[in-house]
């Protein structure tokens, strides 16, 4: 038996090994740079907690006598099985999520780190999140996750008003939260995200931006605004339902809204996302592969993962979903390698839909609202799917697109693109903030900086394109209920063309 500390100290070794050197093939010839397809961001669900929130309905179960040992193995066998699967050599970035994955032993985290170290390329820097609830992420344990390789946490606060977060079935208080927060930010300063949710019953505006303002005076560089949606089958629900609660006000929430990202600008924040402001290049890099509609791998019970199965020659990327339930899931990865209860074959048309939409259900546990994540098509992954098919060609003669432009939420910009200068390729549909689709992206620590600046060397104009407002992107949602069905109609009517996988 391998002493925990001697696990830990393991992976950390690998990691910053696997970073000095180059990985090498079965021919003994040092790898060529992964391409798309060979790189990949890891999920991993730890699916338990303290109790059930009352707005949550996430696959999550309040444990009985977990043996945590048995869903380590299960978590590390199935990190490995599908790593060898996918073919991935390059894990950019893990995240622990659930659940609540504070309640889990670092030594899983570490184990789970470690396993992923020897299957793939895991560079030491790579991003590795972890969330965390006040309640169960005190200083030496935020500390422990710290050794065994977490280096970002993701903190839920939802309120600094002890009533609301009564109401939203939180076992923490806002003292609570704060204290939290600020131990995270001594141990890993400048990579703490904290949530605050709006839109709940009876909530006023006021106080509520009090809220907000207070949390920025405590906060590190990463927030996220998340409006509460109603879900069938939570406490929640079910008091607004019979009458005891008043629903939310939509009117109050968007308002609420709309000033929380103001009064984030007004802080330096830049938006990146519809619910998500980083400061000093602080976003998450593994949020990021998936609006770019990069490769992830999902592990544990419920977890999602979109990407290409090598294990029989595929060149067709798959959505697979994992069993829900955790004793169930851990049989099936103890019978078969891995849980996979679906495994569905994506057309070309569902890839390029992901490219303008990451609805929450392919996320997994991302979101809260049903807000999706910011719309991004980057001209180096449409092109790698269908060039003959130019953005102008979508949305050029669009009179519903002409009529968002003159309302200020869209901007349209048909100048030559693409590396041969094709008129109208895909350039990005990005947020007007200067983030450049498909670039060299430099982060760029000045607060009153725009969060990215385009590298000067670029291959490829890629700043052309079809791109939110920043009064756009508070509408994002909206809009892709326009912009998709374009994109199928277009779809339907073009010209074949040769695909590779990935």
């Amino acid at each position: 038996m391998v002493s925990s500390r001697v696990r830990i100290g393991r992976w950390v070794a690998a990691a910053r090994a696997a970073h000095r050197r180059p990985r090498v093939d079965s021919l003994g010839q040092p790898r060529s740079p992964e391409s798309a397809s060979t790189r990949a961001a890891l999920y991993v669900h730890w699916p338990y907690c303290e109790k059930r929130c009352s707005y949550c309905n996430f696959n999550k179960y309040i444990p009985r006598g977990v043996e945590e040992g048995a869903l380590q193995n299960c978590l590390v066998t199935e990190a490995r099985t599908l790593l060898r699967l996918s073919g991935v050599q390059r894990v950019e970035s893990v995240f622990f999520g659930g659940g609540t994955p504070s309640l889990a032993s670092p030594h899983t985290v570490a184990a789970v780190l470690e396993a992923v170290a020897q299957e793939a390329h895991l560079p030491a820097d790579s991003e590795v999140t972890l969330e965390a609830n006040p309640t169960s992420a005190p200083g030496s344990r935020l500390a422990a996750f710290g050794a065994a390789g977490v280096n970002r946490l993701s903190i839920g606060l939802q309120s600094l008003d002890d009533t609301e977060l009564q109401l939203l079935g939180r076992t923490h208080s806002a003292s609570d939260g704060l204290q939290t927060l600020a131990e995270a930010r001594r141990l890993f300063p400048g990579r703490v995200s904290v949530d605050l949710m709006l839109g709940l019953p009876a909530q006023k505006v006021e106080p509520w931006l009090q809220q907000l303002q207070k949390l920025l005076y405590h906060c590190d560089d990463h927030l996220s605004l998340y409006q509460l949606t109603l879900e069938r089958g939570t406490s929640l629900f079910a008091q607004v339902q019979q009458g005891t609660l008043p629903a939310p006000d939509p009117d109050l929430a968007a308002e609420m809204y709309q000033e929380g990202r103001t009064a984030l600008r007004d802080a330096g924040f830049r938006q990146y996302e519809v619910s998500n402001f980083a400061r000093n290049g602080a976003l998450s890099t593994h949020n990021w592969t998936y609006w770019q509609c990069g490769q992830y791998l999902g592990i544990g019970p419920g977890a999602h993962g979109r990407f290409v199965s090598r294990g029989a020659g595929g060149h067709t990327r798959e959505a697979r979903i994992q069993t829900l339930e955790p004793d169930n899931w851990m049989k099936e990865v103890m019978l078969c390698g891995h849980g996979t209860r679906k495994c569905v074959p994506l057309s070309k048309l569902e890839v390029h839909h992901a490219g303008l939409s990451l609805t929450p259900s392919w996320i997994g546990r991302l979101a809260l609202s049903q807000h999706i994540a910011l719309a991004l098509l980057v001209s180096q992954h449409w092109q790698r799917f269908e060039p003959q098919l130019t953005l102008w060609d979508v949305f050029g003669e669009s009179r519903e697109v002409e009529e968002l432009r003159a309302q200020g939420l869209l901007l349209l910009d048909h100048r030559y693109v693409g590396a041969e200068g094709a008129k109208g390729s895909l350039g990005a549909l990005t947020t007007d903030i200067g983030m450049g689709g498909g670039l060299g992206i430099t982060r760029v620590p000045q607060l009153d900086a725009p969060l990215f600046k385009v590298a000067e060397t670029r291959k490829t104009n890629s700043e052309g394109g079809l791109r939110c407002s920043w009064e756009g992107l508070a509408v994002l949602d909206s809009l892709l209920l326009i912009l998709l069905p374009q994109l199928q109609e277009a779809w339907q009517h073009r010209t074949p063309s040769p695909v590779s996988g990935g």
